[in-house]
């Protein structure tokens, strides 16, 4: 018995017409890349295991897609101990990229001699995260990512907020840009009295749109949080009012108004550098709402000072586009003190969003413009087909000569918007007949009038 076809869990196949629609948002994505001065690269789809492991949090290690060894890899294993983390390393040497980040920051110190400082790289690439699979999440998924790394000037983060803004208003999508800062949270805390759970706070409260603001604060209370640092966290979470009003609270907090009556001076210095990137913001005019969300945490540890995220106005999905700043990340590859800055679009989230509002262009469908159909007169055709394809204009030749309605069905599944059909008498008088199959327009061209068809085709 045959096995029935499958994929894994989590991933998807793209046809022809999935594609022509990726490949709009990626070249819309590039396009906005490179008009602010970013240059490509790509990195391996896999990396020494030793390369990620560590960088996304104890969470995120256990979504790492590990590869085995190649060979017998159990060979020479040790079983005894029971240590399944301790087995895995030694069959596992390598794993597929979670995100592009790290692997970028790995690209920066291993090529540091051969590229401009400060760098600006855009990648589009797939990663893989062992993840359960469930709406608009994916277990494969394509990112496209822009950092700046080597300057620690927040006119980088104006830029990428520039470039979400742009990307968005190009792909007629509404949203938010949602910001807060690293060090706010740090300073939060602090504030409550447990600095060293600023890692604990950061990961429940970065749940806190998925499961609720109580469920986050019996997360950090399970954590080792006291009643009374959870209750100085609280209201911080639910505080409302414009950024400025934002701001003005929680400066009021880490200087010591909070009911610990500790001062931060981490949380001032994320209060002083959102202040100075809202400025930056009201002068580049930015469309899209820029709004600062305090419960925005981005569980990535790699996160020193800004970050984003970015939300669809008219459908309901998780972030679609989010980002930040680390100070050194380079750092745990040889390269200390290298500031760098970057944003990653989900293009499978942003293709849901455009499937879901009807917002891709029409006439993506096809990636022929016209099919010639075969009447026997294929020397005929061939010229004119190879005469139009030198101008850029897509054509096929039906490849056999069968009955005319099983070549229109193909040029209808096909989405192909003109259709010509030339048999002995239009060869005998060197006309080139063209018919629009929306509108039912035709025409007949001399076989040498190139720029009549062109017009007519792209018309």
């Amino acid at each position: 018995m045959a096995q029935k076809p499958s994929i894994p869990k989590g991933t998807r196949d793209f046809g022809p017409s999935e594609m022509a629609a990726r490949n709009y948002i990626f070249d819309t994505i590039r396009g906005v890349f490179r008009t602010y001065g970013f240059a490509q690269i790509e990195t391996p789809a896999m990396e020494n295991l030793s390369t990620l492991l560590g960088k996304y949090g104890e969470e995120g290690d256990k979504l790492l897609f590990r590869i085995l060894n190649s060979g017998d890899a159990f060979a020479d294993v040790d079983f005894s101990s029971g240590d399944s983390k301790k087995i895995s390393l030694q069959v596992c040497e390598k794993g597929l990229r979670y995100d592009l980040t790290v692997p970028f920051a790995r690209y920066v110190v291993q090529h540091r001699d051969e590229i401009p400082f400060p760098f600006k790289r855009y990648q589009i690439q797939p990663v893989w995260r062992a993840d359960r699979p469930q709406k608009g999440r994916y277990r494969e998924f394509y990112q496209c990512d822009a950092d700046v790394i080597g300057s620690k000037s927040q006119l980088s983060e104006l830029e990428l907020v520039q470039i979400v803004d742009t990307v968005f208003r190009k792909l007629d999508v509404q949203v938010c840009i949602k910001i807060n800062n690293r060090k706010l949270l740090t300073g939060l805390a602090e504030i409550a009295g447990a600095p060293d759970k600023v890692v604990d706070i950061t990961v429940a409260i970065d749940k806190i749109d998925k499961i609720g603001l109580d469920a986050v604060k019996a997360e950090m209370a399970e954590k080792g949080l006291s009643a009374q640092a959870v209750a100085v966290i609280e209201p911080v979470l639910t505080l409302s009012g414009d950024n400025r009003e934002k701001l003005a609270v929680m400066k009021g907090l880490f200087e010591g108004g909070s009911a610990s009556g500790i001062v931060s001076e981490a949380g001032l210095k994320g209060v002083e550098e959102l202040e100075e990137l809202l400025g930056y913001i009201d002068c580049a005019s930015v469309s899209s709402p820029v709004e600062i969300d305090l419960s925005l945490a981005r569980g990535l540890n790699y996160y020193t000072g800004a970050i984003f995220e970015v939300k669809a106005l008219d459908f309901a999905i998780g972030s679609i586009c989010g980002g930040g700043r680390y100070d050194n990340l380079t750092g745990i590859f040889g390269l200390p003190d290298t500031s760098g800055v970057g944003i990653s679009f989900g293009a499978d989230r942003i293709y849901d969003v455009l499937t879901g509002l009807d917002k891709f262009p029409a006439g993506l469908r096809s990636s022929t413009d016209v099919l010639f159909a075969n009447m026997g007169e294929t020397a005929y055709l061939i010229p004119v087909v190879a005469a139009l394809r030198a101008e850029g204009v897509s054509c096929e030749i039906y490849p056999e000569n069968t009955k005319l309605k099983k070549q229109f069905d193909y040029a209808d599944r096909k989405g192909i918007p003109v259709l010509s059909i030339c048999g002995s008498d239009e060869a005998a008088k060197g006309v080139i007949n063209l018919k629009n199959l929306a509108s039912g327009q035709q025409q007949a061209f001399g076989k040498d009038d190139l720029a009549g068809m062109i017009a007519f085709i792209r018309g």
